[in-house]
């Protein structure tokens, strides 16, 4: 039980110190080290990530979301297609879904005419695509469950005595 609460806690702050998750956990501070050690190791813990405010940097990037139908292969499946898209560094995400298209690719450019070549030179010549369609990403309000900007405001009633 313990490894699943640590995960948890490490999933909401993966910066948090040992120490406290160590009080969290009623464990010892080794104890939890050489847990998280182990989940490295193991490859569940696979990367730290930060979620960046990227407006606020001036850096302009362009994500789109990319439904791509496919041909599944024989004997592979779509694992062999999806590989083959993974492998482009300016892929950041792919899934295989359920329902109107076979995988979700999300893509990061610097520009929407690079996301464009990307996709049709690149995505939509691969053997086994039949076609894809291109979401443009305008505005992030919430990602990873961090809500980026909180404009809500108070609206409990003052009270004073």
């Amino acid at each position: 039980m313990m490894r699943q609460q640590l995960l948890e806690l490490l999933e909401n702050d993966a910066k948090r110190p040992i120490a406290e998750l160590a009080v969290m956990l009623g464990k010892s501070q080794q104890e939890v080290a050489d847990q998280i050690k182990a989940l490295e190791e193991e490859k569940i813990i696979i990367k730290y990530h930060t979620i960046i405010n990227w407006e606020k940097t001036g850096v302009d990037t362009v994500t789109a979301m990319i439904e791509v139908k496919i041909t599944p292969q024989r004997e592979v499946g779509f694992d062999a297609l999806a590989e083959r898209i993974y492998r482009f560094p300016e892929v950041r995400s792919v899934y295989l879904m359920s329902g109107a298209y076979d995988l979700l690719v999300m893509l990061e450019g610097p520009s929407l005419k690079e996301i464009a070549e990307f996709v049709s030179t690149k995505l939509a010549t691969i053997e086994g695509v039949i076609s894809t369609t291109t979401h443009f990403m305008l505005k992030t309000y919430k990602e990873a469950g961090v809500i980026i900007e909180d404009h809500e405001e108070d609206r409990r009633l003052v009270v004073t005595p």
